[in-house]
């Protein structure tokens, strides 16, 4: 018997390309001899789109629908969408044609040879500008220098997934802060890539702002490593070397000449160390705001409707 194929789309504000979205992935999924549903997540959208989802779940019983109370962000639509799917092969990816429908026969026959994990690797991004594409790449050395894991470079958020993995991400990686391609690549299980380029956006804008990408970032390097704390610390080792040298200077000075000189020198000095601790003391911070995100344990999402369930 076939395999299933679950489709997990994020939804925020994409009227103007769900029906092609549709259009062109239902066109790929009649070709391949699976059963299929495409589980649309609708996170928290203020435009069109949540008649236009509509249109779509009443013209097609495959086409599911979850609409979030509010937009809980794109990591949080995906993993609603993992924790609704029942098939035996999951596919994320989104809805703006960045991602190409026509690869999914590429990514089933994967599934079908034996693998659990597929990254999809993006090759060139034609949408995106060249401080997106400069802050993306760096984004993949510095996580991959600083923390134990390591990523495969450029992979996205399009990627397949088998019923077993999907099964690990429902019970095991439920954190607050998400970061849920590192999560699949922290799975492990036989994985593979397919290296792809990314359209144009079919219509629209990217709803991804530079401040809300740096702002991702630094939650996921501080998610999947310690670095921050221990730069701290040698910022502080730093700062206490730099003391002790300036005490020595100060005593040899007033030995030699009675009144020491430089009290400019000590004041800069002594400003320095107190950055360096203000530094500190806002790395920790940071860190005890994601303890006591976790600690409250509030939902990663809220359903408020759902459709062809």
């Amino acid at each position: 018997m076939s395999k299933k194929i679950s489709i997990i789309v994020s939804v925020y504000n994409e009227e103007e390309v769900l029906f092609e979205f549709y259009r062109e992935t239902i066109k790929v999924l009649l070709l391949i001899d699976n059963p299929y549903e495409i589980i649309f997540v609708n996170d928290g959208s203020t435009d069109g789109s949540r008649s236009t989802l509509f249109k779509l779940s009443r013209d097609d019983e495959n086409v599911k629908v979850i609409h979030f109370s509010r937009n809980f962000g794109h990591e949080a639509a995906m993993i609603a969408g993992i924790d609704y799917a029942s098939g035996d092969y999951i596919v994320c990816m989104d809805s703006d044609l960045q991602h190409p429908p026509t690869l999914l026969p590429e990514i089933i026959r994967k599934f079908d040879s034996g693998f659990d994990i597929i990254n999809m690797v993006r090759t060139e991004n034609k949408s995106a500008g060249i401080l997106k594409n400069i802050t993306s790449a760096g984004f993949y050395k510095v996580i991959n220098k600083v923390s134990d894991m390591k990523l495969v470079s450029n992979a996205s958020d399009f990627f397949g997934i088998s019923k077993r993995v999907a099964d690990i991400l429902r019970n095991n990686y439920r954190e607050k802060t998400r970061f849920l391609r590192g999560y699949v690549q922290n799975v492990g299980f036989n994985t593979t890539n397919i290296e792809y380029e990314a359209r144009k956006r079919y219509a629209g804008e990217s709803k991804y702002s530079i401040k809300k990408l740096f702002r991702f970032s630094m939650n996921t390097i501080m998610t999947f490593s310690n670095l921050p704390l221990k730069l701290g610390m040698y910022a502080g080792g730093m700062a206490a070397f730099l003391a002790i040298i300036m005490m020595i200077y100060t005593v040899v000075s007033f030995l030699r000449v009675g009144t020491p000189s430089g009290y400019a020198t000590i004041i800069c000095l002594i400003c320095f160390m107190f950055s360096v601790l203000f530094f500190i003391v806002g790395i920790i911070g940071e860190y005890l705001g994601l303890i006591l995100a976790e600690q409250k344990d509030r939902p990663l999402y809220i359903v408020e409707e759902k459709i062809n369930f």
